[in-house]
């Protein structure tokens, strides 16, 4: 406990610090602060127009997705259809790993396995369909493809791996301290 209340600390310390050098840059027309106060502030309003709507969502498939299903389809038991589903879940996700890492976290929580929340992180990376449309747009869509044929397989073989390691270690994710 009173570790997390030092760590509180030096948080709030590095925050008024950040306050302070921003307020002395805007004072002293300090370029580079006026640069880093604006690209927080950008990233704070991304930030607010999409963490709502991965709350939402997050608590959406806590209560709609059975946690039977997904140890049927994503567990022990799920074989090779297991890295097809997380691909298909992942394919239609905006907002890149922003609500792809709460949503992992839930499907392990309800019994998908390492290996298979990893393939969907990977999977959100490179094989979103808003990304692939947007970047077909621009490089064409023989890039697009040959990037697919070659991105899904690293991340069912770096998946697995990593799962496996995790799996041998008995590797637990931190529990939540309230």
């Amino acid at each position: 406990m009173k570790k997390d209340s030092e760590k509180n600390i030096v948080r709030r310390i590095i925050f008024i610090i950040f306050t302070i050098f921003i307020g002395v840059s805007f004072f002293l027309n300090f370029t580079p602060g006026e640069v880093i106060a604006g690209n927080f502030a950008s990233y704070a309003l991304n930030m607010l127009k999409i963490v709502p709507f991965v709350f939402i969502l997050i608590g959406l498939f806590d209560v709609w997705i059975d946690k039977k299903t997904i140890q049927k389809h994503l567990g022990k038991d799920g074989g090779m259809k297991s890295f097809f589903w997380v691909f298909i879940l992942a394919a239609p996700m905006a907002g890149g790993l922003l609500p792809a890492l709460p949503i992992g976290y839930e499907l392990h929580r309800k019994g998908a396995r390492y290996t298979v929340v990893l393939a969907f992180l990977g999977a959100v990376s490179i094989g979103r369909v808003p990304m692939i449309l947007f970047e077909s747009t621009f490089l064409g869509w023989k890039f697009s493809l040959v990037r697919l044929i070659v991105s899904i397989p690293l991340v069912l073989l770096t998946a697995g791996v990593i799962g496996r390691h995790f799996d041998k270690t008995g590797y637990k994710l931190p529990k939540d301290e309230e």
